[in-house]
């Protein structure tokens, strides 16, 4: 192969690409990843790391994770799931990028690798990990500080995918819970901080983060906006909220379909951002957005029904934390925290990490059969149960 002849190829295809882009655009040539890497590609730094993403285990798992209503997959396979909700930002993001004159390749592979960290029953799942990890002096835990150490330290048998500093920030920045009319990257972010926010968020600190690229800031807005809507959507079809029950005011400015939701947030989005060096809704539709998501958290989130499972996903979760702790400690290398795991992380990781932690990622990375099925095996053995879903090293 003329490798001199493709290394002129791809020049010449990134600088064909970088004519579209905005001044505020991240280019290319600014990537930079934790370990030097010397693969000769066709692709750009960013599509690489989509890639990488794209093919990972954790990727794959994402199909089998709750969004947010729990166990409703095993009856109503349209549900939205993890993977669909990844899609959604994925598709929105590049939408925007695409006005703003982004990158889309960074955009894409930052909405794919933005919810890796997410827990089985999406968050019920997390705010009962969270309770087993304070517990167990590992400080709190957050989804998205997950996801990097996903991508970082677990993915590949313990090896990570070495990614890029930009996807990797734009993983641990978004934040779909707090609402910001406003976001304007912090250009001059470094690895350094992103170490001292995760040790901040492990002590429980609230902290002010904003993404350090433009690319960034459009996927954590776009999180916002793929999943306010399709939660209504999913509790309608549930029979939890009526469309008629949704605030006159909200559907008036916003809409009643999470079709006309999207359509009307994004264009507020590619509006309010064009030639400007951060990402932002108008005013007004700022509030709406704000005012109809404290409506789902009323109406949806904290609904009695919804949150029925809430208990059975606590006690199960400490439960499983407990005994693959002790499986650990007594070497019982017949437990799938071993067989499905640690056999088959590298030794740098099996050194690095205490038994604790090493429980915490484990229970993670489960998808909610998976989780399920393991509560079984420990706690129904009048069943002989026989757990046979998955090959070793799967996770």
């Amino acid at each position: 192969m003329d490798l001199k002849k493709l290394s002129e190829i791809y020049k010449n295809k990134i600088n064909e690409d970088e004519k579209y882009y905005s001044e505020y655009a991240c280019r290319d040539s600014s990537a930079r990843r934790l370990h030097k890497d010397l693969h000769q590609s066709v692709r750009s730094e960013f599509a690489r790391d989509r890639d990488r993403i794209l093919y990972s285990g954790a990727y794959r798992r994402y199909q089998g994770k709750t969004q947010v209503f729990s166990f409703t997959n095993l009856i109503d396979e349209e549900m939205t799931n993890r993977s669909l909700h990844t899609t959604y930002v994925s598709q929105i993001s590049r939408t925007i990028g695409k006005f703003l004159g982004l990158n889309l390749e960074l955009i894409e592979a930052i909405a794919l690798g933005h919810d890796l960290g997410h827990t089985p029953f999406g968050h019920d799942g997390e705010q009962a990990l969270n309770s087993c990890c304070i517990k167990h002096g590992l400080g709190y835990f957050h989804h998205n500080v997950q996801s990097l150490h996903i991508v970082d330290n677990i993915s590949r048998q313990g090896k990570g995918l070495n990614l890029t500093f930009q996807v990797r920030d734009g993983i641990i920045s978004h934040d779909g819970e707090v609402h910001n009319t406003v976001l304007k990257p912090n250009l001059e972010k470094s690895e350094s901080e992103i170490q001292e926010y995760i040790s901040q968020k492990k002590e429980g600190e609230k902290v002010g983060w904003m993404p350090a690229t433009m690319e960034g800031c459009v996927v954590r807005i776009s999180d916002t906006i793929a999943y306010i809507g399709q939660d209504i959507e999913d509790a309608i079809r549930l029979n939890i909220l009526k469309r008629e029950e949704l605030p006159a005011e909200n559907v008036a400015y916003l809409g009643s379909r999470n079709s006309k939701i999207i359509d009307t947030l994004v264009k507020s989005v590619i509006v309010n951002s064009l030639d400007k060096g951060y990402i932002a809704f108008d005013e007004e539709t700022s509030q709406q957005l704000l005012s109809l998501k404290n409506f789902n958290y009323a109406r949806i989130y904290t609904n009695v029904k919804v949150k029925k499972s809430k208990e059975v996903i606590n006690r199960s979760m400490k439960l499983l934390f407990e005994e693959y702790l002790k499986d650990i400690i007594n070497e019982n290398r017949e437990s799938n925290i071993f067989k499905h795991f640690i056999d088959h992380k590298t030794d740098n990781y099996c050194q690095k990490y205490s038994p604790e932690e090493k429980v915490r990622d484990f229970l993670s990375t489960m998808t909610d059969r998976y989780f399920n099925e393991e509560v079984k095996r420990y706690f129904l053995p009048a069943s002989k149960y026989r757990y046979i879903g998955a090959k070793d090293g799967n996770v």
